[in-house]
């Protein structure tokens, strides 16, 4: 299965994917309006310090404890992606707790929110990927 990953070597820490991950789950179809002047809720974080900076995002994990620990079964696994059913999300944390990754986040409406590889709003690629200026991000198949 495809995946993202990082190679930290060429990051910028920029935050541009955060943004264009912001903007294409937004549901808007410019970019100005969906995001100007608006705090963001991007499914990719940027950590990092002055030496070096990575994008955080979900690694899809063949036995996710996300799944295991959501107390609504709002997670699942569809397809080799971890998915969370918005509408049965309680906001409860858990998963933010037991993800030994840090790749989920409270949305704007506070239920949870992770990377989906942008399966439902992208073509091709998730918007991080195509968003990335120097390649630090990229969409790929590899061996576990």
């Amino acid at each position: 299965m495809k995946r993202v990953y990082v190679n930290e070597e060429w990051c910028l820490g920029c935050h541009l994917c955060e943004y264009n991950c912001a903007f294409a789950n937004s549901g808007k179809t410019d970019m100005a309006e969906a995001l100007k002047g608006k705090p963001i809720f991007p499914r990719i974080h940027i950590e990092g310090n002055e030496k070096i900076s990575y994008a955080v995002s979900c690694r899809h994990c063949t036995d996710p404890l996300c799944v295991k620990s959501c107390i609504a079964a709002a997670i699942s696994v569809q397809g080799g992606v971890v998915k969370i059913d918005q509408n049965r999300c309680v906001g409860c944390l858990t998963c933010i707790l037991v993800c030994p990754y840090g790749a989920l986040a409270p949305s704007e409406s506070g239920v949870m929110q992770k990377c989906e590889l942008c399966l439902n709003n992208s073509s091709g690629e998730p918007a991080c990927v195509k968003g990335c200026p120097n390649k630090a991000i990229v969409y790929d198949e590899r061996e576990a």
